[in-house]
């Protein structure tokens, strides 16, 4: 049987706003995901055992065994549908690992695709499996623009207007998302930040313009006060994407990936030009895409 494979996005959040803990230990969020043009390939095939092999430039420090989401998708998959043989999954990785992109989760929702491909399960099981793996799994089925609600696997697309240009600089290192969290805990117990953002109204309405001006001056992230505690150093990168000609600059997600909306492609190009490890993307973009056998 020829193998599958599938194409899927990075995510930035637009807008991260993060409530109080739920009782199964995740807080309720309220975020706008957005779509971009930095992928992963992620190639199924049947196999004599699961296996996961990982190359590309952000290979390092990706595990290979079943700590990996994607071997638990395939797991969970074949465990749901009563279907499968053993697969192994290749990973050629952009997206950088702990670096606020959902980068795993979208590995594992392309497994998720391409195991049900693979094995002729049902996709309509897919978004409810994405759910029970994490919280960003099921974005990066759908991709596009997305409000997020509950932990983030609650999704409502959303309309948007034009495209969107970014610069997307990655940190030499990673924050854990649970440390992330954790450290804004911490600051709010303090009072060292504000209170949970909740309200995307505004977002909604410059998505719908598709003026990046307006766009830009909604950017919101809760965690960003939490991720500069933990990482001090991004407070230089943040400052240089804007003094290079950014429209905006955000921590993405749970960090320390610096996303730079830009008023359009030549302006994002000029401002990746300045900043170091930078990459120009653009977004809306199809989550994970089945590209062929």
């Amino acid at each position: 049987m020829s193998p599958t494979r599938v194409r899927v996005p990075a995510k930035v959040n637009l807008h991260l706003g993060v409530g109080g803990l739920r009782p199964d230990g995740f807080h309720e969020l309220v975020t706008v995901f957005h779509a971009v043009g930095l992928h992963d390939v992620v190639t199924v095939q049947v196999a004599d055992a699961m296996g996961v092999r990982v190359s590309g430039p952000a290979a390092a420090g990706v595990p290979t065994g079943s700590d990996n989401l994607v071997w638990r998708a395939a797991e969970l998959l074949a465990s749901r549908c009563r279907a499968g043989s053993p697969v192994r999954v290749e990973i050629a990785k952009q997206i950088p690992v702990a670096g606020g992109m959902a980068g795993g989760s979208a590995d594992a929702a392309a497994a998720l695709l391409g195991c049900a491909r693979l094995w002729g399960a049902d996709p309509v099981v897919l978004p409810e499996l994405a759910a029970e793996l994490g919280s960003d799994v099921a974005f990066g089925l759908v991709g596009g623009t997305a409000l997020g609600t509950g932990r983030g696997e609650l999704l409502e697309p959303l309309p948007t207007t034009g495209e969107l240009h970014w610069v997307l600089v990655p940190a030499e290192f990673g924050i854990a998302a649970g440390d992330a969290y954790r450290e804004l805990d911490r600051l709010r117990a303090e009072g060292a930040v504000p209170p949970p953002a909740l309200d995307v109204t505004g977002l909604r309405a410059a998505l719908v313009s598709g003026r990046p001006d307006e766009v830009a001056a909604a950017l919101h992230n809760d965690l960003e006060p939490a991720c500069l505690s933990l990482a001090p150093a991004l407070h230089a990168v943040l400052a240089a994407g804007r003094k290079a000609g950014a429209l905006a600059g955000i921590v993405s997600g749970s960090g320390p990936t610096c996303a730079f909306l830009c008023a359009d492609e030549p302006a994002a190009r000029r401002v990746a030009a300045d900043l170091p490890r930078a990459t120009v993307a653009r977004g809306p973009v199809p989550g994970a895409t089945v590209l062929g056998r």
